[in-house]
């Protein structure tokens, strides 16, 4: 059964932290890792991580870190399972979700909220590891050839060799 924030939910009551050194690590479980290779339509996931650290206030939290993992995807060249790391960088800013009533967010880029003083950490990891994913993943060592079946002909030639047939000139 999926969570109701996605199949990675790991909610923290970031207030209860202290933001100057607070450490976060979500370590997906293999079920957590093969509802989001569902979810996102890859042949699997494992070893999913992603290490986070927090500093500011709640006003103006940031997020950083890396979501880390191991990913079969399949060759868009080959179309053979294979194996990758994606290692994507996190840097997140974060605010309190009362602070975002009333704002017009036409031109300017808002923090994400902090909804009722948490944020899922579960979710971030799975949102960053979908940005990691190579949407043309290729297996290492193969390389596009495009199919030629021969030379194309000229525009031109049946024409030519028609009017060559019934005697005309070039």
């Amino acid at each position: 059964m999926t969570a109701p924030n996605g199949p990675l939910s790991r909610t923290v009551n970031v207030e209860r932290l202290n933001k100057d050194r607070a450490e976060i690590t979500v370590e997906a479980s293999p079920e957590e890792c093969a509802a989001l290779a569902r979810d996102f339509k890859i042949p699997g996931i494992r070893d999913l991580v992603g290490r986070f650290s927090l500093g500011g206030s709640l006003t103006r939290l940031h997020v950083g870190g890396t979501v880390e993992a191991t990913v079969t995807q399949v060759c868009t060249v080959t179309l053979e399972p294979f194996e990758a790391r994606v290692e994507e960088p996190v840097d997140v800013e974060f605010t309190n979700a009362d602070i975002l009533n009333d704002t017009d967010a036409e031109d300017v880029e808002l923090p994400d909220p902090i909804v009722n003083g948490r944020i899922d950490f579960g979710a971030l990891t799975a949102e960053f590891l979908a940005l990691g994913l190579d949407p043309y993943p290729r297996k290492p060592g193969v390389a596009f050839e495009p199919v030629t079946a021969g030379e194309d002909p000229l525009p031109f030639a049946d024409l030519k060799a028609l009017k060559q047939k019934l005697g005309g000139t070039d």
